[in-house]
């Protein structure tokens, strides 16, 4: 059931670094009586004087409200945290928001379980001053009835971009590792096509146009090439393996000859390569799905 009092409910936010202080501004911003801890007290000034509560200790600031919010640098330090409060947590629903793999997530789950504390995992898609506007995608995963007592609270923080996804605690966690993978394959792609034509003295800025208009094509391939994924066929139906392999070998080529780092298009050519040796030469690009699946050698 949904919070019947979600405007007045209590929560508490452990962690105050550039994202934490994001998250529990927002929270004081929406009502929300708002309790908060940081090792380094000083980083809750600003929030204290918008209505804040600074807790003493993390217990206190534990018991102050029945949903606990927790943002810290990685797994280690929310366990430190955490783990010396014996029973202080019991009963609540513990929201992790930092990050870390699918693995750490539910071998927290199965901790959290052991202390009666209902658990979700979450995975923040956003930078800190996009938190609790529109462009804020917050993904979570665990019991769907924790999720749901909590929703109206949680989507202050993204108000169209919260989005429950399953009670597997470690999805969102593999969401946020497969979603900034395609982040830096998209940003490395362009810095890499900013060096070359940086050789020519064009500047990134004159570039970035024509950068977008690539990305936005490539959102057209990630849509065709889905299905295909899924129904393991590759359908050649812009151009084949072979065809891609040689344009990764003249941007190779491109590179090496005009002194900039050419690491990146030979690992492509590399998979290619390997994907050919499979036998997809007459498959689409959407065959390098089978060496991605791989292990690594």
């Amino acid at each position: 059931m949904s919070n019947t009092n979600a405007a007045q409910a209590p929560v508490t936010v452990l962690g105050l670094g550039l994202m934490g202080q994001a998250l529990a501004a927002a929270l004081v911003k929406a009502g929300h009586p708002t309790t908060v801890w940081n090792r380094t007290a000083k980083k809750a000034d600003d929030l204290v004087a918008q209505g804040a509560t600074l807790a003493g200790s993390v217990k206190e600031a534990v018991e102050a409200s029945p949903l606990v919010i927790v943002c810290v640098s990685d797994y280690t330090a929310v366990h430190e945290l955490l783990d010396p409060l014996e029973g202080a947590l019991e009963g609540r629903v513990l929201v992790n928001l930092t990050t870390g793999t699918s693995t750490q997530a539910r071998e927290t789950a199965e901790w959290a379980a052991q202390r009666q504390v209902s658990y979700l995992d979450g995975a923040i898609m956003a930078i800190p001053p996009a938190i609790a506007t529109d462009a804020a995608v917050m993904l979570y995963s665990g019991p769907k009835e924790s999720f749901e007592a909590h929703e109206s609270t949680l989507k202050c923080l993204g108000p169209v971009g919260t989005i429950y996804l399953d009670t597997d605690h470690g999805l969102s966690a593999l969401y946020d590792m497969s979603l900034l993978g395609i982040m830096w394959g998209i940003l490395n792609g362009f810095l890499h096509g900013a060096a070359l034509l940086g050789t020519a003295k064009v500047k990134a800025t004159t570039f970035a146009p024509l950068a977008n208009t690539m990305i936005n094509v490539v959102t057209e391939y990630v849509s065709t090439y889905a299905p295909q994924v899924d129904e393991g066929t590759y359908p050649a139906g812009d151009a084949t393996m072979t065809v891609h392999q040689e344009a990764m070998e003249h941007l190779a080529e491109e590179s090496e000859t005009l002194g900039i780092n050419a690491e990146l298009p030979r690992f492509l050519k590399a998979m290619a390569d390997r994907a050919v040796a499979d036998g997809h030469a007459g498959s689409g690009y959407a065959a390098m799905i089978e060496q991605f699946r791989k292990p690594s050698a």
